[in-house]
């Protein structure tokens, strides 16, 4: 006779985290899967990487690009905020850092989906109070047990008030995006679709306009305020692939975030240097620097 199948004997199950613990409203958009403290300020998070993805697998499903580990990073640094170290839920996390090197030769697609290992270490933790103010943290991305990525994060939490003043009244409902200029040709910045260009001609060489679509779903999964920034890293992702020599890809990225980028005023991204190899992205608004990037290359 056939005995009832037991919990035991069925595979594993694997679900993803909650969707509100890493900021996002889509749970295709929601790559961790778990966590766990292994040390004092040391946590070990795991996540899954899907086969295919609107912007950060190749149009091809032959390789993971590096945007997806820092996608990964910072969802990893805001769901340990948020589950160990208290931070509330209507609190709003401001970056002001983030260094990614990836390892491109780590990031092939599998027949199944990936599943990295990131251990995180947090650092130069800052507290107002009993509540979390701010802190840094690294992360070690490992793939069956190879290093894929090293990352280093710092950013600070506000909470609601301070985060409205700090906005001045601004919210998704009361700023209108600039009008979407025409992009550059997506085979010119390695995208598939005119949709995920983020780059239009501007005024002069190595000077684009910033494509602000709030209906982008990975971009603005969710109703913002501001231009996120993932959407400035893969500006400074496109300018580098513009500029870069054949055979080249990104895959280091050290982004410093100076103000807040405003949806309804145009951002210009200009090139400093750096052609074929190395390239700084520099991002303006007005008169002032909304971020700076270092994109670093290597050989595919």
């Amino acid at each position: 006779m056939t005995r009832p199948r037991q919990l035991a004997d069925a595979p594993s199950l694997t679900t993803t985290v909650p969707r509100q613990l890493v900021h996002r409203a889509a749970l295709s958009e929601t790559l961790l899967t778990g966590w766990r403290r292994t040390g004092e300020d040391r946590f070990s998070v795991s996540a899954q990487w899907p086969r295919a993805h609107g912007l950060h697998v190749s149009p091809d499903w032959s390789a993971y690009d590096p945007l997806l580990v820092v996608e990964t990073v910072r969802q990893a640094g805001t769901l340990i905020a948020h589950t160990e170290y208290g931070v509330p839920l209507d609190h709003q996390f401001v970056m002001q850092e983030f260094q990614v090197d990836a390892v491109t030769e780590r990031l092939a697609v599998d027949p199944l989906p990936a599943e990295p290992e990131l251990e995180l270490l947090f650092a130069e933790v800052q507290y107002r109070g009993r509540r979390l103010a701010g802190a840094r943290y690294t992360a070690q991305v490992r793939r069956e047990d190879e290093p894929v990525a090293t990352a280093d994060v710092a950013f600070t939490v506000v909470g609601g008030p301070v985060y409205r003043r700090l906005r001045g009244g601004r919210t998704p409902e009361s700023v209108t995006a600039t009008p979407l200029p025409a992009g550059l040709a997506p085979a010119d910045v390695d995208r598939a679709l005119p949709t995920d260009v983020v780059l239009a001609p501007a005024d002069g060489p190595d000077r684009w306009q910033l494509r602000v679509d709030t209906a982008h779903p990975v971009f603005f999964d969710h109703p913002l305020d501001h231009v996120p920034g993932m959407l400035l890293l893969e500006a400074a992702r496109q300018v580098a692939r513009l500029l870069g020599a054949d055979g080249r890809s990104p895959v280091l990225y050290h982004a410093l975030f100076h103000r807040y980028a405003e949806l309804d005023e145009p951002i210009w991204i200009e090139a400093k240097g750096g052609h074929g190899t190395d390239v700084q992205v520099v991002g303006t608004q007005g008169e002032s620097t909304v971020f700076t990037c270092l994109v670093g290359t290597a050989a595919r």
